[in-house]
């Protein structure tokens, strides 16, 4: 079920099943973008940060030179933190590494402006090892490059990444654009529902990443992800991924192993008791977030206030 697809707010269509590339190792990421697309995945999310682009654009070549047309791929990426200064040059950036004219989602990866001229491209460090952020920028002013971006032809659509339901109170008032989406951690554990009715309301579509929590997530366990899966009988990585797509999210589905990048293609529609059973587990068990980097920036996430 690869082929289903939701309605960004520009109108363009962007498939629900995306594969994510973050922390794919470097040597694999080229032969799994390249097999996804061979499969049906329309889809790929990478970043500049993630340092395999180049990878992900020698993938993207040979779905190409196989016949594949490039508007019938869906391509996101996002700025790093060091350049909110300059969105545009990591854009070029990005396109240079990824093989492309334009990309298709671009977004603010995470609202954390950092020193451009630090003592490292990616995480500048102050002497005393606290992150060397850029305290006379903000994410709003950020967002004014990001709009400019659309004029350039460079990029179809603009979003955030990580926004909490403050930092969006925060931007909306400043924008021309509305952001098409915003890509956010997302699993039972940590369903972030305060953010997704702002988003819902605002027609901005939910993105999520990490949807089986960790590495050897405890989701696999859970009893109520453990009955559903028996229900339909599936695997639990396909409850989880389809847990999200029943609620209307895009789900990012990371994985550089050709049978698991097949498995996760088999999304399955969900009933409301599934979803609210899902729905259920992190008010028994807490909620849980694996993503949070220490950049000593309050994000405005509740559960880390």
């Amino acid at each position: 079920m690869a082929a289903q697809s939701f309605t960004l707010n520009t109108g363009a269509k962007i498939p629900a099943l995306g594969l994510g590339t973050w922390q794919s190792d470097p040597g694999q990421v080229k032969d799994a973008v390249a097999h996804a697309l061979k499969v049906g995945y329309k889809h790929i999310d990478a970043a500049f940060v993630y340092g395999n682009e180049n990878e992900v654009g020698e993938g993207l070549k040979q779905a190409f030179d196989s016949g594949l047309k490039r508007e019938d791929v869906f391509v996101t990426s996002k700025l790093w933190c060091t350049y909110h200064r300059k969105p545009e040059d990591c854009l070029d950036e990005g396109l240079k590494r990824l093989g492309l004219d334009y990309i298709d989602l671009y977004l603010i990866h995470w609202p954390a402006p950092m020193s451009p001229n630090g003592n490292h491209p990616l995480f500048p460090k102050h002497p005393d090892g606290s992150r060397d952020l850029d305290t006379e920028w903000s994410h709003i002013d950020t967002w004014k490059g990001m709009e400019k971006l659309l004029k350039t032809g460079k990029v179809k659509a603009i979003g955030v990444s990580n926004y909490s339901k403050k930092y969006l109170e925060d931007l909306l008032p400043h924008c021309e654009t509305i952001p098409a989406v915003n890509q956010i951690e997302n699993h039972p554990y940590l369903p972030q529902q305060e953010i997704a009715d702002l988003c819902e309301e605002k027609g901005i579509l939910i993105e999520a990443y990490s949807p089986l929590g960790s590495t050897g997530s405890p989701l696999f366990q859970e009893e109520g992800v453990q009955e559903v899966a028996k229900k339909h009988n599936v695997g639990p990585g396909a409850v989880l991924l389809s847990y999200q797509v029943s609620k209307g999210h895009v789900v990012l589905a990371k994985s550089v192993t050709p049978s698991r990048i097949e498995e996760n293609m088999n999304i399955l529609k969900l009933d409301s008791s599934d979803v609210q059973a899902l729905d259920k587990i992190h008010k028994a068990k807490g909620v849980t977030r694996f993503v949070y980097p220490d950049f000593g920036v309050n994000f405005g996430f509740p559960d880390k206030n």
